[in-house]
């Protein structure tokens, strides 16, 4: 059966960093959806300060309804966690599953800067004190050239979670085993919650950038999720 993937990338990128992965599931007869936020990447002209969550949530959204999107397998990756988590809220019935790939999975009443690690916290609020003008994370020393600075303000707006059919849905959980240590505490303090929580669990060997260092074995799992019972199970109910 093919199956519709849409991609969310973390905080700075653009949907290019799903292209490997994209190019992939549509060798083997899916769909896939490769958006860019509103303020980053190729669309970095569009940043501004009013740029909030509600910007990126409705970026998704009019991606599931001007394609006319059903069942599709939902894929966040870094802050694109909270995205989806948001945007499942408001559309449910257009989703089949929610995948995390080291996604920011803030709970109810959080925001992804909750689910941050304090230290990390420390040290990108003073990169958007002072090189951000106060509103734009940028980013680190040493990053890739095409990452660009990403909008403050929708790292530190808290979700409403309450809506029981986005609940129901599949979710699952990727995490990446190498992740470098600036960033490790938030992601295993996540994994180890979802995974305690019951969330379907895969691991794949790379880095944070897993999309872009191992992009066959991301693709291997999320074939492999689209096979999986339980999602089945999921677009007969949904």
């Amino acid at each position: 059966m093919m199956a519709t993937y849409v991609f969310v990338a973390g905080g700075g990128w653009g949907g290019f960093i799903w292209r490997e992965v994209a190019s992939r599931l549509r060798g083997h007869g899916h769909e896939a959806f490769t958006p860019t936020l509103t303020g980053v990447g190729e669309r970095v002209h569009l940043a501004s300060p009013q740029i909030d969550l509600e910007t990126h949530v409705q970026d998704i959204l009019g991606v599931l309804e001007y394609e006319d999107l059903h069942k599709v397998i939902l894929v966040g990756h870094s802050y694109g966690g909270t995205v989806i988590t948001a945007v499942a809220e408001r559309v449910p019935e257009r989703l089949a599953q929610l995948v995390y790939l080291n996604g920011l999975i803030p709970q109810d009443g959080q925001s992804a800067w909750d689910v941050t690690d304090p230290g990390l916290r420390a040290r990108m609020q003073q990169r958007v004190r002072e090189q951000g003008d106060g509103w734009r994370l940028l980013p680190p020393p040493g990053a890739p050239a095409r990452i660009t600075a990403h909008p403050f303000k929708p790292l530190t707006q808290p979700l409403t979670i309450q809506n029981p059919a986005a609940a129901r849905l599949p979710h699952t959980f990727v995490y990446c085993t190498q992740i470098r240590v600036k960033g490790k505490l938030t992601i295993d303090a996540i994994a180890a919650r979802v995974r305690a929580e019951g969330w379907h669990f895969y691991e794949v060997e790379a880095d944070h950038m897993a999309m872009v260092t191992a992009p066959k074995a991301v693709t291997d799992i999320l074939l492999e999720i689209s096979e999986a019972p339980w999602l089945k199970s999921s677009r007969e109910t949904v």
